[in-house]
Order: C-alpha cells, then sequence, then structure tokens
C-alpha cells in the first residue's frame, strides 16, 4: 500500500498530480527511483502526443548577465495566454535565457541537445518535455538571440 506521504514526497519533487504520483508509485511498488523514471518515460510519452499542437502564445523573456556585458532575448511559446501566465513557465523561460547565455549555441538544435546547467542529468530537450507533461501543453523554443560585447 502506498503512503500519502509517499505520493506528497514524489509530488513535491516533480510537481505532478497526485493521481499520477500514485499510479507511477503503486506500478513501482513504492520505489521512487522507479516512479520517478515512469513518471519521466510518461512525460516524453505527453511531449510527444503534443509536438503537433499549435503555439501562438507565449512570452518573450531577457536575461542580462551581471558583468553587464552578455545578454539574451529569448522567445518561448505555448498554446494558451492562460499557461504564458503560469509561474512554472515564466521560470523556463528564465531558466532558458540564463542557459542560452552561459553555453552560447549557435540555433535551437544545439541547444536542445545541451545539458542543462541547472541539472547535468538533463537535457534542454528533457526539461521542455518536463514543462509539457506538468503544465499540459506544447512549448517550442521560437528563436533567441545573444549579445555580448
Amino acid at each position: 500500500m502506498i503512503s500519502a506521504e509517499q505520493i506528497k514526497q514524489l509530488r513535491q519533487k516533480t510537481n505532478i498530480s497526485v493521481m499520477e504520483c500514485k499510479e507511477a508509485l503503486e506500478k513501482a511498488e513504492g520505489n521512487e527511483e522507479k516512479a520517478l523514471k515512469i513518471l519521466e518515460k510518461k512525460g516524453q510519452q505527453k511531449a510527444i502526443k503534443k509536438s503537433q499542437r499549435e503555439v501562438k502564445q507565449g512570452l518573450i523573456e531577457s536575461y542580462i548577465h551581471s558583468n553587464g556585458q552578455i545578454g539574451v532575448i529569448l522567445e518561448l511559446n505555448c498554446e494558451t495566454d492562460f499557461v504564458a501566465k503560469n509561474d512554472q513557465f515564466k521560470e523556463l523561460a528564465h531558466d532558458l535565457a540564463m542557459h542560452i547565455t552561459a553555453m552560447n549555441p549557435e540555433n535551437t538544435k544545439e541547444l536542445l541537445s545541451q545539458l542543462f546547467i541547472k541539472d547535468e542529468q538533463k537535457t534542454i530537450k528533457d526539461l521542455i518535455n518536463e514543462s509539457i507533461a506538468k503544465l499540459g501543453e506544447n512549448i517550442k523554443i521560437k528563436k533567441f538571440v545573444r549579445l555580448e560585447i
């Protein structure tokens, strides 16, 4: 039997719905590591399903490095203005802009394959797929510009 505390802990780590956390823990027979892998795989499947949806909303995020000599402007798109105003979406945009500032990718394809600077266990594509699973909408990087003096 899966305890409410186990579900709560997994939800806090993943920010995925209580029911999905419970189902993953049940499939993993209470093993949190296995449950995380199940949720990750399920998130990737959701991202694939949503990848053809049109993204007409989003936001423009800017980031200027503390030295004032490197900056990024990023356009991150999603399906609805509701998600565009969501704090998790805004945090994703900020993290992406900060990553671009630090890693200087040539284009979106290279960016998606880079390891995320805050968690080198995942790529930027993995990070976006996690956000798609959490927010329930397709998310795409439309374009970005990195300026450096």
